[in-house]
């Protein structure tokens, strides 16, 4: 065990003091306030999170507010964050919070990792910045500065070495002052002990890292090298009527759950991108359509796979609607799309319909 461990924790936080930024929720002591950013903050950049964490708090200033709404209006803030299963449970733990423990937020480690979507590191940020608990936060920042501060082996993508982080984290922990102490470590991971070009001459426990004496900072964290993404063919139909067009609503399990989109899917081998919309939106919806005209490709990023869309327009020859897979449909008109949330690859093409 390191024995250096009190200075480092000084200097840790009075570097801290002087160069945090200034970010929202590091201005209140309101839990719920806390919990909304930390859960926002899940693989998501501070930058990308901030107008959205303002638009939430406004739309839902409170637990109770945030209990009692409907999910498709959480959903329709959120649209575009991405990684949706967080707002719907989200959502479903304000529920269970404001029924089971009488709208206050938990303060114990092991209530909030009951909650959906509470994890081990929600669970201790929360508990840390909101009540003080000294619970030790392991995020990627944090396994970063821990990895080079003293040489760990493990690889930070693999799951079996969180244990070996936590421990090391929670040796670190200042237990007097743990939620300032956790965002200073991150806050050193975000903007110093970054993972290319750290900058190891500002950093103010350069002489605490192992990694730094020994001059082998870029050899760490170690990683497992991951297999190349896939990369998918979808064909996606825009089926007009009446001059409305034709969304569904997908499952809430799973990828995208309970956001609204166009018909389509996988296009299968041998299966030309035209065939495939033609037979998705089939058995999808039921509907024989015409494809009229090929509107766009759009190319979009999933976090463990890529897909290339080919997308039409078409209309309805015959049939009536028949759901197989999605849980609810709609006939929109193209200005009122906005009411719905979507995903973002939907985003890319919707502006081109309007000259359809």
């Amino acid at each position: 065990m390191r024995n250096d461990i009190p200075a480092l924790r000084r200097r840790l936080l009075k570097w801290y003091r002087h160069h945090q930024r200034h970010l929202p929720w590091r201005e209140t002591d309101d839990p719920y306030a806390i919990w909304i950013s930390e859960v926002m903050l899940q693989q998501t950049t501070v930058k990308t999170v901030l107008p959205y964490y303002d638009r939430f708090l406004k739309r839902f200033p409170d637990l109770k507010h945030l209990a009692q709404t409907d999910l498709q209006d959480v959903l329709k803030i959120w649209e575009g964050l991405g990684y949706y299963a967080r707002a719907r449970n989200l959502h479903r733990a304000a529920q269970i919070v404001r029924h089971h423990h009488g709208g206050r937020i938990p303060s114990d480690i092991n209530d909030l990792t009951k909650l959906p979507g509470v994890g081990d590191y929600i669970a201790a940020a929360v508990s840390s910045i909101a009540f003080n608990h000294a619970s030790a936060v392991v995020d990627g920042n944090v396994k970063r500065v821990l990895a080079r501060l003293d040489l760990i082996p493990s690889p930070v993508n693999r799951s079996t070495s969180h244990k070996v982080f936590q421990t090391a984290a929670s040796k670190l922990l200042d237990p007097k002052q743990p939620g300032t102490f956790n965002q200073a470590l991150m806050e050193l991971g975000a903007l110093l002990c970054t993972p290319r070009r750290p900058r190891c001459e500002d950093c103010p426990i350069q002489m605490h890292c192992r990694a730094y004496t020994d001059g082998v900072v870029v050899d760490y964290p170690k990683r497992i090298k991951k297999a190349p993404v896939p990369r998918h063919r979808v064909s996606v139909g825009v089926v007009f009527k009446n001059g409305r067009v034709l969304i569904t609503r997908r499952k809430l399990e799973g990828l995208l759950g309970g956001l609204w989109e166009f018909p389509g899917g996988r296009i299968e081998s041998g299966e030309s991108p035209q065939e495939a919309c033609i037979r998705e939106i089939r058995e999808e919806v039921g509907l024989n359509v015409q494809v009229d005209s090929f509107l766009t490709r759009i190319r979009h990023a999933y976090t463990h796979f890529k897909i290339v869309m080919d997308v039409y327009c078409c209309h309805v020859t015959s049939g009536r609607i028949k759901l197989n897979g999605p849980t609810d449909y709609r006939w929109v008109n193209l200005a009122d799309l906005s009411d719905y949330p979507l995903p973002k690859a939907n985003h890319k093409f919707i502006h081109l319909l309007k000259n359809e």
